[in-house]
């Protein structure tokens, strides 16, 4: 194992305790989804964006769009992690007065660039960031995390056929493919059928990756940046993952968390994790 993916598997790990923790002081949350992302949200802010936690402004930043709005104490915790604002801030999460609301909220947040929260507008708004940087000539990308339930959404569509068409290869759609939606499995819901071959349909460079290996997702994120066309990367993952109460469950969308089963979960991500480091 090399520094750059202990590097990722500790990010991944300290950025699901620190999710875990903001719920369990809600005492509630939208844990799958936000289970499901951290290890890309630890590739994203450990390496592959560019961002100043010190200057949230700056001209020529990356965007990260959670388009998924629910799944935004996930990014919380990344962005605490990365140093936008004090750890014991995400405990405030959707508390009265708190800059942490339960969805994104640009004017709350800072390191938060877009609201998201109704499905599919999120990926409107990324491509329309990106395009608008594009057309300025600043030299930034527009990561848009968006969920397969979402991919219902017709709005999604058109702006995927929209990003084809004008070439805005400067975002990267990526999905979050867990498999299942708000009220159940996605494949009983609402089929996908082969998200690969839709998505090239409508004309992007298609990337796959497994959304708990980081290295493979760190791969697929770089050569979607190299490929300079638009693109989207599919990260097949598993609503819950790394949260030992949320894996089980058949129903894992949003949970009522107690602070013993936030503790429990905190010491399995610690002994994962050391399994992990040390090769078992």
């Amino acid at each position: 194992m090399n520094e750059r993916e202990k590097r990722f598997l500790m990010a991944a790990a300290e950025i699901r305790k620190l999710t875990i923790q903001a719920m369990a002081a809600a005492g509630y949350g939208h844990i799958g989804g936000c289970m499901s992302v951290c290890d890309l949200l630890a590739v994203l802010y450990e390496e592959i964006l560019n961002v100043d936690p010190r200057d949230p402004h700056k001209r020529d930043r990356d965007y990260v769009v959670m388009s998924k709005g629910h799944c935004g104490p996930a990014l919380y915790a990344a962005l605490a992690y990365r140093g936008y604002f004090d750890r014991e801030l995400l405990l405030t999460l959707n508390a009265n007065g708190t800059s942490l609301p339960s969805h994104c909220d640009r004017l709350k947040t800072p390191g938060i660039d877009f609201s998201t929260g109704s499905l599919g507008q999120g990926v409107s708004l990324g491509i329309g960031a990106a395009l608008g940087n594009r057309m300025q000539g600043l030299d930034s990308y527009t990561y848009i995390i968006t969920g397969d339930g979402e991919l219902q959404e017709g709005q999604v569509w058109e702006g995927v056929q929209f990003m084809a068409h004008h070439g805005v290869a400067n975002a990267v759609l990526i999905v979050d493919n867990n498999g299942r939606q708000l009220d159940g499995y996605t494949a009983e819901i609402c089929r996908q059928y082969d998200l690969a071959a839709k998505f090239a349909a409508f004309g992007l460079t298609v990337f796959r990756a497994d959304g708990h290996k980081p290295m493979d997702i760190y791969r697929a994120l770089t050569a979607a940046k190299r490929c300079r066309k638009p693109s989207a990367v599919i990260l097949d993952t598993e609503k819950g993952r790394g949260c030992c109460f949320a894996e089980i469950p058949g129903f894992n969308h949003y949970m009522v968390i107690t602070p013993a089963m936030a503790q429990e979960a905190i010491r399995e991500i610690d002994r994962r994790l050391e399994r992990a480091l040390c090769g078992a």
